[in-house]
């Protein structure tokens, strides 16, 4: 009888110690979601999160708050649609183990480059090669690159290359990429294919003749401003007198460019040491993890836009043609992308009432904008089904979401997802907002919201949603 009273004693008290210890991380996460979200005092201190431009990037700042307050070292953090890759390296410099999945080539690479560990002193040594090989394959070999230009890709692929890039950039983008593959070590071989990347994606286009690679659709400069003076690139176009300063681009180096790049890198590498834990960066899609059940501390992850308001792969495909990839295959991994516009590739989830409501408004008014915001609903309660499959009970999931205007009403982004998380058994601790600071983030909307335009009116705030994944 004493067993007895002792045992059911002990069970009551291990409860009552899980109910404190749920309490104390629903208060912490709903107390970092009230607090200051905007980190626009964060400095910004020389890191590898500064690799690569990359769209709609968050400050490292916020994943890293959640890491340090919800987590302890070598537990486990996710980021299921990782992007540039910020949150696997926070939870890797916090002493965490870092877990981050994508389907965006470069997204991939650049993560794995982020999370590097290379002697600086042989990075530099192999940046002198490449760069003296390439400039002498130029400078000798050139009529043989012009002749490699044209074996290299498909026809769609060449069309693409020729519209974006001037003949004498093509010729040393290729030597360059030429020196990169013949590195023999995947590590240092990947960290130079992301500055290569990196010295053509740009906000202002790099060294293509794309004016700015964080608009949703690029536009290509009508001058190209020269030693000798302005060239019109197209004549049949007629130049604003006024908007001269807006269309015209200077084109730099290749190489120079490059070695800036390098240089800017090395100085940032990641480095190891005790406490840190191998992160796990792969390919794959965030509604189908390669996870065990109840595996994860925690999630921090921001999807991305509805309606493709930001297509990355638009961007990325600058970069990515010079890494082995055609249009045509670029084109592929786009449709695997959440939040671009596909309609019918798999059938659509179960939405909640208000969400579906919202998706039929914009429907009555645009049939084709209503399926397509459906689909992305759809596929984001499955992103949302798959982060609570693999988190552990008791523990939180962060997702950062922008709200979108479409044909003219507000989505309520936040309490969408906030419905979709409830349905499925997960509880809303609170939802912060975030005012984003245009100055520190590669978006395409100016300083200056500009109420007429539809992209300006809904990227200059987030939602910072706390899902938390009760016990029972």
């Amino acid at each position: 009888m004493i067993s007895n009273e002792l045992t059911i004693s002990a069970i009551r008290s291990g409860i009552a110690e899980q109910e404190d210890a749920d309490s104390h991380n629903r208060n912490t996460l709903r107390t970092l979601l009230s607090g200051d979200l905007n980190f626009h005092d964060e400095r910004s201190q020389p890191s590898a999160h500064g690799f690569h431009s990359f769209p709609a990037k968050f400050p490292p700042k916020l994943p890293r708050t959640f890491i340090d307050s919800l987590t302890l070292a070598g537990e486990i953090v996710l980021d299921p649609m990782m992007g540039s890759g910020t949150t696997v390296l926070e939870a890797y410099l916090s002493g965490r183990k870092g877990i981050g999945f994508d389907v965006d080539p470069l997204a991939i690479l650049l993560s794995k480059a982020k999370l590097t560990t290379l002697d600086t002193a042989e990075v530099d040594q192999f940046s002198r090669r490449i760069i003296d090989e390439a400039r002498s394959s130029c400078a000798n070999r050139q009529e043989i690159l012009l002749s490699a230009l044209q074996a290299k890709w498909d026809l769609k692929t060449l069309q693409f290359v020729n519209y974006w890039f001037l003949k004498d950039v093509q010729v040393q983008l290729l030597a360059l990429s030429n020196e990169i593959e013949k590195i023999p070590d995947n590590a240092l071989r990947t960290f130079f294919q992301v500055a290569l990347s990196g010295t053509i994606i740009t906000k202002t286009g790099g060294v293509s003749l794309a004016l700015d690679l964080a608009h949703t659709r690029p536009h290509r400069a009508k001058i190209l401003s020269t030693e000798s003076g302005p060239v019109l690139l197209d004549r049949r176009n007629h130049v604003n007198q006024n908007r001269l300063r807006f269309v015209t681009k200077t084109i730099r180096s290749a190489f120079d460019e490059f070695r800036k790049k390098v240089d800017q890198n090395a100085h940032t590498l990641t480095l190891n040491g005790t406490g840190y834990h191998q992160a796990r960066i792969e390919v794959g899609s965030a509604d189908r993890l390669p996870l065990d059940d109840e595996s994860i501390d925690l999630v921090v992850t921001s999807p991305p836009y509805a309606s493709n308001a930001i297509d990355y792969m638009r961007a990325h495909k600058f970069s990515l043609v010079w890494l082995g990839y055609s249009i045509e295959q670029l084109g592929e991994h786009r449709k695997k992308c959440f939040g671009n516009e596909k309609v019918a590739d798999n059938p659509f989830e179960e939405l909640p009432n208000h969400t579906m409501k919202i998706v039929e408004s914009i429907r009555r008014l645009d049939p084709r904008k209503g399926l397509v915001l459906q689909r992305y609903y759809s596929d984001m309660m499955l992103v949302i089904k798959e982060s609570r499959r693999v988190l552990r009970p008791g523990k939180s999931a962060i997702f950062v979401v922008g709200n979108s205007i479409i044909r003219g009403i507000n989505i309520g982004i936040q309490d969408c997802f906030a419905e979709m998380g409830r349905s499925i058994g997960l509880e809303v601790v609170h939802i912060g907002i975030r005012n984003l600071d245009r100055n520190k983030r590669m978006m395409p909307a100016s300083s200056r919201p500009d109420l007429s335009s539809q992209i300006q009116q809904r990227m200059h705030e987030e939602f910072v949603i706390g899902y938390y994944k009760p016990r029972s």
